[in-house]
């Protein structure tokens, strides 16, 4: 059973006195708000794995290694003094 026929179901004549089927749904009870953590709100973050499984799949088809912990700590590195840079810029500015 849909949503619509459920709330027919139970209340009828739901038209008259709700705006919307959402409206009617929630006051009956049939929709409910659940708390979530707000990094699953992210897309990045509910994408990360599909993204993972994609770079995987690449590296298996086309080969190549991944990042050695070396590289990745100078990637880091990197990012951390271009942050520290752009804080001194906005000091001066």
């Amino acid at each position: 059973m849909n949503l619509r026929d459920e709330v027919e179901r139970r209340l009828p004549n739901w038209r008259s006195w709700y705006p919307s089927l959402f409206d009617a749904a929630v006051d009956l009870g049939l929709l409910r708000a659940r708390p979530c953590d707000p990094s699953t709100l992210l897309i990045a973050n509910r994408h990360a794995g599909i993204r993972h499984k994609a770079e995987q799949a690449h590296r298996e088809k086309w080969g190549g290694n991944e990042d050695t912990e070396e590289e990745r700590l100078l990637a880091v590195q990197r990012q951390l003094r271009a942050a520290r840079n752009t804080r001194r810029k906005r000091k001066v500015t």
